[in-house]
C-alpha cells in the first residue's frame, strides 16, 4: 500500500504547480541569478585585446583550458570576468571535505559542532576560495602578460586589475550560487555549471550539422553519435537512481504505559556515491600535463625535447594513451571520493547511538564493516559506471570525428544537476500539498466546533 507522501506525489498535477506561488518566486529568483551569470561570461577583463586572445586560445582548446571554457560557457576564451567560475570554490570545498576527515581540530568541529560547525567549515571554505582564488588570477595575469601583442599595457597596473576582476568575479558567483542555493531551487553552484554547459550545447550541435554537411562527418556517424547521447542520459538516470537499500530495525521500548519504537527503515546507499568528482579530477590531472607540453611545443625546443609534440598529440581527447589513463584516474578517485564522503565507522556508530540495528548483524565493529563490504562492491559497479559514461564518448569521437568533442563528464553534469533540481521542485510542491491539507483541515474543525457544543 503507498504512502500518504507517495499518493500526495502521484495526485501533483499543473494545477498543484500553479498554486504554489512560492515556488514560483523561487523559480524567477534562480533563472534572474542564472541571466546574470551568463551576461558576466560576456564582459571581458580590461586591458586585453579579445580577437588576438581568441586566436591564441584556439591552439589550447582541447587541453585543460577548454575543459574550463565549456564549464565556464565560453567565458574563457573570451576572456572574461567570470572566467574561473567557481572551479576555485569547488576546489576549496574538496580540499576542506579531505582536511575534515584527516585533520583532527577540523574533523572535531566535523562531527561534534552541529549546525555551528557547518557553517564554521563553511567559512573555512569561503577563505581558502579567495586563496585559490588569488593565486590562479594571478597566474593568469602574468600568462597573459607574457604573449606578445596581447596585452596593450603590460605594466602592474594591468596585473592588480585582473587579480582583482578575476577574483571578484568568483566570489560574486560563489555569493551568487548560495543565494540560489537559499532562495532558489536546487544547488546554486551546480546550477552556475550546468548553466554554463547547457549554454555551449547548440554551439556542439551546430558544429556537428555542420561537419555533416561538408562532409567531415558522415550522416551514420552522426547517427551514431546521437543515438550514443540519448543511451547515455538513460543509462545516467538508470545508475543514479540506483541504490541499495540496508534494512534497519529499532527496538521497542516502554515508556510509561506506552510503546515506542519497534519501526523498521532503510539505510538507502547509492551506486554513485562519489558523484562527479572523479572524472573532473581526472580530467584536470591529465589535461593540465598536456596543457602545459602545448605551450613548451610551442616554443622553439632542443634536440633533446623533440618527443614534446608527439607525447602532447598522444594525450589529446580521443587518443590511446589519453582513454588508458583517463579511465584509470576515475577508478582511483571514485575509490578515493567515496572513502571521504562516506564513513562506515561513523554511520554504524550513528546507528548504535540512536539503538538501529541491521538483522543478523551486532552493533558497532561488525555493522561498520558489514557496510565497507557493502559499499566496495557497489562503488566497483559505480566506478565501472562512471568510467563508460566517459570514456565511450572518447572512443566514439576518437573514431569517428575527432574534430568534434562533446565529453561524457559534461553529460553526466548536466543529467545528475536536472535530477536534482526536479526532484527539489517535487519536494516544494509536495510540502505545498501539505500545507494545503494542513489548512483544510483546520477549517473543517473549525467549523465542527460549533455544532458539538450546541449539540452538548
Amino acid at each position: 500500500m503507498a504512502s500518504a507522501a507517495e499518493q500526495l506525489a502521484a495526485n501533483m498535477n499543473f494545477g498543484s504547480f500553479a498554486r504554489a506561488t512560492d515556488l514560483h518566486k523561487r523559480l524567477w529568483f534562480t533563472l534572474g541569478a542564472l541571466i546574470v551569470y551568463r551576461l558576466g561570461t560576456y564582459v571581458p577583463i580590461p586591458g586585453i585585446d579579445p580577437a588576438h586572445f581568441a586566436q591564441a586560445f584556439t591552439g589550447q582548446s582541447k587541453g585543460i583550458l577548454g575543459m574550463f571554457n565549456m564549464f565556464s560557457g565560453g567565458a574563457v576564451s573570451r576572456m572574461a570576468i567570470f572566467s574561473l567560475n567557481v572551479m576555485p570554490y569547488i576546489s576549496a570545498s574538496i580540499i576542506v571535505q579531505l582536511m575534515g576527515t584527516i585533520y583532527p581540530p577540523w574533523e572535531k568541529i566535523r562531527k561534534e559542532g552541529g549546525e555551528a560547525g557547518r557553517k564554521q567549515m563553511n567559512q573555512y571554505t569561503r577563505y581558502l576560495t579567495v586563496v585559490l582564488a588569488l593565486v590562479q588570477s594571478f597566474g593568469i595575469a602574468m600568462g597573459l602578460r607574457a604573449l606578445p601583442g596581447l596585452v596593450q599595457d603590460p605594466g602592474i597596473f594591468f596585473v592588480v586589475s585582473t587579480v582583482t576582476t578575476l577574483s571578484g568575479g568568483t566570489l560574486f558567483l560563489m555569493w551568487l550560487g548560495e543565494q540560489i542555493t537559499a532562495r532558489g531551487v536546487g544547488n546554486g553552484v551546480s546550477l552556475i555549471i550546468f548553466a554554463g554547459i547547457v549554454s555551449v550545447l547548440p554551439k556542439y550541435i551546430f558544429q556537428a550539422f555542420s561537419l555533416a554537411r561538408t562532409g567531415a562527418l558522415s550522416p551514420f556517424a552522426l547517427l551514431v553519435m546521437a543515438a550514443l547521447a540519448v543511451g547515455v542520459v538513460l543509462f545516467i538516470v538508470f545508475m543514479e537512481r540506483s541504490q541499495r537499500r540496508l534494512l534497519v530495525q529499532y527496538p521497542k521500548r516502554q515508556v510509561g504505559n506506552r510503546m515506542y519504537g519497534g519501526d523498521s527503515s532503510f539505510l538507502p546507499l547509492k551506486l554513485n556515491t562519489a558523484g562527479v568528482i572523479p572524472p573532473i579530477f581526472a580530467s584536470s590531472l591529465l589535461l593540465l600535463p598536456a596543457t602545459v607540453l602545448g605551450f613548451a611545443a610551442a616554443a622553439k625546443l632542443p634536440s633533446w625535447a623533440q618527443w614534446v609534440p608527439s607525447l602532447v598529440g598522444q594525450l589529446q581527447h580521443g587518443q590511446p594513451l589519453f582513454i588508458l589513463l583517463y579511465g584509470a584516474m576515475i577508478i582511483f578517485f571514485t575509490f578515493f571520493y567515496t572513502s571521504i564522503v562516506f564513513n562506515p565507522e561513523e554511520t554504524a556508530e550513528n546507528l548504535r547511538k540512536y539503538g538501529g540495528f541491521m538483522p543478523g548483524i551486532r552493533p558497532g565493529k561488525r555493522t561498520a564493516d558489514y557496510l565497507d563490504y557493502v559499499l566496495t562492491r557497489l562503488t566497483v559497479i559505480g566506478a565501472a559506471y562512471i568510467t563508460i559514461v566517459c570514456v565511450l564518448p572518447e572512443i566514439v569521437t576518437g573514431y569517428l570525428s575527432p574534430q568534434f568533442y562533446l565529453g561524457g563528464t559534461s553529460v553526466l553534469i548536466v543529467v545528475t544537476v536536472t535530477m536534482d533540481t526536479v526532484a527539489q521542485i517535487q519536494s516544494h510542491l509536495l510540502a505545498h500539498q501539505y500545507e494545503g491539507l494542513i489548512k483544510k483541515s483546520k477549517l473543517r474543525g473549525g467549523k465542527g466546533a460549533p455544532a458539538v457544543r450546541g449539540a452538548r
